[in-house]
């Protein structure tokens, strides 16, 4: 059978080349090997990331280049490029393989080779109808921690001020009404307190101002993009408003991602690759919320670093005013103490999800440590000191200097004040569905395992300065999510050298 071939060459490989020791090569190239060869589902929670430099792409290369049908492979740009730069050459020239390999956005008649292809345009032809990609053909998702931000992106629709304006003086039937109800919006939205994402969820009465307009012929394109994703695909339309100049953003976006993507998985055997997808091996959440059914779970263990784990306990709870204070003075002492002369720190890294929150730190840390302070740059000096929100610092970890001090003033729960998160919060309480431990406490702990990958790599610090961790009942999942970790009770000075 082919798993026992991809187990012999992948095995042989590792032992010619000498490369990284990933302890679980081989077991996920059978696993992907037979799902390829039974053209069944499989999910695999690798411990690892994308970005990580264990190269666990070789467990699911090797079998889709030893496998005689097509497979298409989805990931992110800079993976594809990683495998078609380094990874599929180094193993093609091993093999002495000459599988076809192909990058692009369908999958031509014929064609039995390796087809690398974005996420947007997967997402896009499937989500279409269309047929630039076979049904049948195995796909593996590299990547499966992005997929619901990816459809997101992909699903959500949006009319810019310039759209207004296009449909006002195209329409020669309802001009006007356009008018009155673009300016009824933007007074509503200046009426509503301003908030960091400068948007908001719009509300029965804005939906019913919105009703008022129709379909006619001079409705420019991205309206009607717009009124049909909105009339067959219910969800949350919020609007963001540029205060200074009155111009007016509405998004459109459906909210149970699971029944738009169910019939999806049906078309072609998937094999879905992440790193992290949830506490559970069998990532039941991750699955309800894409709408994915029965399938081979695998959940191999983390890398067995140790962090360095500091969790002062008494410290206020983030949404007093005490914490503001406390949480600068804790900051100042860590910086302090990673910067002495006999320490090797090198970058600090503080990521305050918070956005006026953010601001302050910044400012106040900016004013002590000078131009050592960067806020969400990626041209950083050694010694420098990153101020970052959770998706900077996600999306950039690769562009970064390695960072071996990670310090997080709250956990990562989505906000409430943005308008998409407020439609999935408003969609479970309709369902009357706990909202918390199915939406937002597994998207935390998904991007609490991801921000620390790249410390635990280098065996660095992560300190916790949100005491829900401790106190609260769901705080155990947390610590959980960090695991394995070498806990300290004081921010010693060799804490943190090499």
């Amino acid at each position: 059978m082919i798993e026992a071939k991809v187990h012999g060459a992948l095995r042989d490989f590792l032992r010619a080349s000498g490369g990284d020791r990933w302890p679980h090569h081989l077991t996920m190239a059978r696993l992907v090997a037979r799902a390829l060869r039974l053209g069944r589902d499989a999910l695999i929670q690798t411990g690892v990331f994308p970005t990580s430099s264990q190269r666990y792409a070789l467990s699911y290369l090797m079998p889709i280049l030893m496998s005689p049908t097509a497979v298409v492979l989805v990931a992110a740009p800079q993976v594809r490029r990683q495998l078609r730069e380094r990874d599929i050459p180094e193993l093609q020239a091993w093999l002495g393989s000459e599988k076809l390999i192909a990058e692009g956005d369908r999958l031509d008649p014929g064609f039995d080779g390796l087809l690398l292809t974005s996420p947007d345009a997967w997402l896009r032809d499937r989500l279409g109808g269309g047929s630039n990609f076979r049904d049948g053909v195995p796909t593996l998702i590299d990547g499966a921690d992005d997929w619901e931000r990816w459809t997101q992106h992909c699903l959500t629709v949006t009319i810019s001020p310039q759209d207004w304006f296009d449909w006002i003086t195209a329409s020669t039937e309802q001009s006007a009404t356009i008018r009155d109800v673009q300016l009824a919006l933007v007074r509503g939205s200046l009426a509503r307190p301003d908030n960091p994402y400068q948007a908001h969820l719009m509300d029965q009465d804005e939906h019913a101002a919105l009703s008022r307009l129709h379909p006619d012929a001079e409705m420019p394109p991205a309206w009607r993009e717009f009124w049909d994703s909105w009339r067959s695909h219910p969800g949350a339309i919020w609007a963001k408003l540029n205060r200074h100049q009155g111009q007016l953003w509405l998004y459109h976006s459906p909210v149970d991602l699971g029944k738009r993507l169910a019939p999806l998985w049906q078309r072609q055997p998937m094999v879905w690759v992440g790193g992290a997808l949830d506490l559970d091996r069998d990532a039941l959440a991750f699955r309800e919320r894409l709408g994915l059914g029965e399938m081979t779970c695998v959940k191999f263990n983390r890398d067995r670093h140790h962090l360095h784990l500091y969790a002062p306990e008494r410290l206020p709870l983030p949404n007093t005013p005490e914490y503001k204070a406390a949480l600068l003075r804790e900051l100042h002492e860590l910086i302090r103490i990673g910067s002495s002369a006999d320490t090797t720190a090198g970058l600090i890294t503080i990521i305050v999800g918070d956005v006026p929150l953010r601001a302050i730190v910044a400012a106040q840390l900016a004013a002590d440590f000078g131009s050592r302070v960067r806020v969400e740059q990626t041209d950083l000096a050694d010694n420098g000191i990153l101020i970052s929100g959770w998706s900077f610092w996600r999306d950039h970890q690769g562009e970064l200097p390695t960072s071996k001090l990670l310090a997080i003033a709250t956990l990562p729960f989505p906000s409430l004040e943005d308008p998409y998160v407020a439609a999935e919060v408003a969609h479970y309480k309709h369902q009357r569905q706990d909202w918390f431990r199915l939406y937002l406490l597994p998207t935390a702990l998904r991007e609490l395992q991801r921000a620390i990958a790249p410390i635990r790599e280098v065996q660095g610090t992560v300190i916790l300065l949100d005491v829900r961790a401790i106190y609260r009942s769901y705080g155990q999942q947390f610590f959980a999510a960090l695991s394995p970790y070498a806990r300290v009770n004081s921010p010693e000075v060799g804490l943190f050298e090499t």
